[in-house]
């Protein structure tokens, strides 16, 4: 799928109203307001404990505000995808590499419903871009952690969403893999799609990621990458976390 581009001033893809995150007695994130405009490449960056993973579950659904509101553009609320951190997925299950890629497209078909052949040539094709042909067959939980994630990856292509929602996609992930999946997210940024990923890696940030929002339990800076991560805005959100899990 590739998505088209309205002209004129396009509704957000993501906004975030006055926002407020967190569970029991703790804050994450406090009165974050700002938007992820249609067909954006965002970084979100910041010290541990700086609400940035806590952001991608509300966006994704998965956490609800304690005040304010996440609007998604009704047009795209059915088409937003998101990889959670790789500690929160269980990939021990005795399932082939071809069906957890194939898993990408329950939501169009149902998790009950095979694949018709151009399904099944979808899946090979996601594989081989994904560095993985001829791996199919081979349990998951025998995958290396690169092809893990590459095979996570080739999902998200059968999922074939507008926003694609990304925690840590790097984490514990050799360079060759890093690259070629960096690769990957900017042919979809090509496509017009909306890509939201949390990175540690400034350096990769400033070179790969043309948005940044910066975020320290609230927003230090959003926007152009270059600005936004300026020394002073860095130390700024160094000095308002105190650390903790992010």
């Amino acid at each position: 799928m590739v998505v088209s581009q309205a002209s004129g001033p396009a509704v957000p893809a993501i906004e975030l109203q006055q926002l407020w995150l967190g569970w029991r007695d703790r804050i994450a994130v406090r009165d974050a307001s700002g938007a992820f405009p249609q067909g954006s490449m965002t970084a979100v960056v910041g010290p541990n404990g700086a609400g940035k993973s806590t952001l991608i579950k509300a966006m994704a659904g998965r956490l609800s505000p304690i005040r304010g509101r996440i609007r998604i553009d009704p047009e795209i609320a059915g088409e937003l995808a998101c990889l959670p951190q790789s500690a929160e997925l269980d990939l021990d299950f005795p399932v082939s590499t071809f069906d957890l890629v194939a898993m990408g497209a329950w939501h169009r078909l149902g998790a009950w419903r095979g694949l018709d052949e151009a399904g099944r040539d979808a899946v090979e094709a996601a594989l081989r871009a994904v560095g993985l042909a001829g791996l199919g067959r081979q349990p998951v939980n025998t995958l290396s952690g690169g092809q893990r994630q590459r095979a996570l990856f080739a999902r998200l292509m059968l999922r074939d969403a507008r926003v694609i929602l990304l925690d840590e996609p790097f984490a514990a992930v050799d360079r060759a893999t890093t690259e070629d999946l960096l690769a990957l997210l900017h042919r979809w940024h090509g496509e017009g799609r909306t890509l939201i990923a949390v990175l540690h890696d400034l350096d990769m940030v400033r070179a790969y990621f043309p948005q940044a929002l910066l975020l320290a339990g609230q927003v230090v800076g959003w926007g152009d990458s270059g600005q936004v991560l300026c020394a002073s805005n860095l130390h700024l959100a160094r000095h308002l976390c105190a650390g903790g899990a992010a």
